[in-house]
């Protein structure tokens, strides 16, 4: 892309006094018009460059022009790698390596970004979410709608969906866009999608900012309470954090927190086994009681029955 070779370029520039443009036409593998034509524009948006000919010429940054050639601190630079790096965990091709590997000339002992963070977006199905994350992504900049089917606990649904952004949270990809059934701005899980494909163009709308904190995802229902064994205290800190127990006088821990649905709260004490017990509140525990039967009506054992 030609704003990526523009950056390179000018990245180029920074760290060294001068290069020719048959440097650059090699580096970035395009031809010297190309590269020409993309000086032209580095000079049009205001950045002096001076082009000398002859055997020692060549492109650089006029003398004594107030631009800062620590523009991109080491600490910058390996931020900025470690952060392509992290884009190129979850992509199908290597674009984001090339655009490191551009950006990092002069200082090759960057190329490796912030080794003490490491950043890894794919999935345990990438090779399922990379292709998804392509054709979504090549639709938002080509302005196209797509189209797949959806499943959610709604049930199955087909969706023709304007694409605007795609979002990496809660351990999950998903697209935030105009959905045509719903008329309005949806958030749609990428792993929920299946036969996606690209549809009819389509005009840009004004988009709305979407609001991704936990309260307007998952808004609360039901506050819940409940007795927890000390063994599975490492599960209440990794997903509800040390400040949502008690230790009891028994050792006991005791549990408060908010849930969205009571189908959550069922799957939730149930995966514990004998370890936890639901005290409030009294219709959920009447809830897991019903579970508890049915389960074990199912497994009851045949001489039994």
């Amino acid at each position: 892309m030609k704003i990526d070779r523009m950056i390179g370029i000018l990245s180029i520039l920074l760290q060294k006094e001068k290069v020719t443009a048959p440097y650059l036409a090699e580096k970035f593998e395009v031809s010297r018009r190309t590269i020409n034509r993309d000086i032209e524009a580095l000079c049009m948006a205001g950045i002096p460059l001076v082009t000398e000919p002859g055997q020692n010429g060549g492109v650089s940054i006029m003398e004594g022009y107030t631009i800062d050639r620590t523009l991109f601190t080491s600490s910058d630079m390996q931020a900025i790698l470690a952060g392509l790096r992290g884009l190129d965990s979850i992509s199908g091709t290597n674009r984001y390596q090339q655009l490191m590997e551009k950006l990092s000339v002069g200082t090759s002992n960057l190329l490796a970004g912030d080794t003490h963070i490491l950043i890894d977006l794919s999935s345990w199905y990438k090779s399922a979410l990379s292709p998804k994350i392509e054709l979504i992504h090549n639709a938002i900049v080509t302005e196209q709608q797509i189209t797949f089917t959806y499943y959610s606990p709604k049930g199955e649904s087909a969706r023709t969906v304007e694409p605007y952004d795609l979002i990496f949270q809660w351990a999950s990809w998903y697209l935030w866009g105009w959905c045509e059934k719903s008329e309005d701005f949806r958030l749609f899980k990428l792993m929920r999608m299946t036969n996606l494909s690209l549809d009819a163009p389509f005009e840009k709308r004004a988009v709305s900012v979407p609001d991704l904190s936990p309260r307007h995802i998952f808004p609360p229902q039901f506050t819940v309470k409940a007795k927890i064994h000390p063994a599975y205290k490492w599960r209440l800190v990794e997903e509800f954090g040390p400040e949502s127990f008690q230790t009891l006088p028994d050792g006991m821990l005791l549990f408060t927190t908010e849930f969205s649905d009571s189908n959550s709260v069922i799957g939730w004490i149930a995966s514990f086994g004998e370890g936890a017990e639901l005290l409030e509140p009294q219709e959920l525990r009447e809830e897991v009681f019903r579970f508890g039967e049915g389960i074990c009506q199912k497994y009851r054992p045949a001489s039994e029955s």
